[in-house]
């Protein structure tokens, strides 16, 4: 219980966090070969987590074939919190196409925000539904 009202407390102080260079830490999951992924840490009460969720759900069907979207609750998989080293949650770790993190973002982050990591890094996905 006071765990989860450290998180919580952690959460508030970091709903919007800049997206930053990912750090040199935890290695990526391993996902389907050849494909990039995001894999979105955090939780199913996450009141931020819940505004990711319709947002994974378009990149999922929009990106299909280009992308791998993961969602990890960690409340439910702490071990998956250490894997990643997460501070806060939700937390959006974005792989490259071997699997190599190459972006870390902490808090709500809207779509077009995550296609444009991905765009920067070379990895060309559309935006079906401006606006997100």
């Amino acid at each position: 219980m006071l765990a989860a009202l450290a998180a919580g407390i952690v959460l508030v102080l970091s709903v919007r966090k800049p997206v930053t260079e990912a750090p040199s830490a935890p290695p990526a999951a391993t996902g389907a070969p050849g494909l990039p992924r995001l894999v979105d840490l955090g939780a199913g009460q996450c009141i931020p987590c819940k505004m990711m969720t319709p947002i994974l759900g378009e990149l999922r069907r929009e990106q299909a074939g280009k992308l791998e979207v993961v969602f990890i609750d960690v409340w439910k998989n702490p071990d998956a919190g250490e894997k990643y080293g997460i501070r806060s949650i939700p937390t959006q770790v974005f792989c490259d196409a071997a699997g190599k993190e190459f972006l870390r973002h902490e808090g709500f982050i809207p779509k077009a925000e995550i296609l444009a990591a991905f765009r920067k890094q070379g990895i060309p996905l559309s935006e079906a539904n401006p606006g997100r």
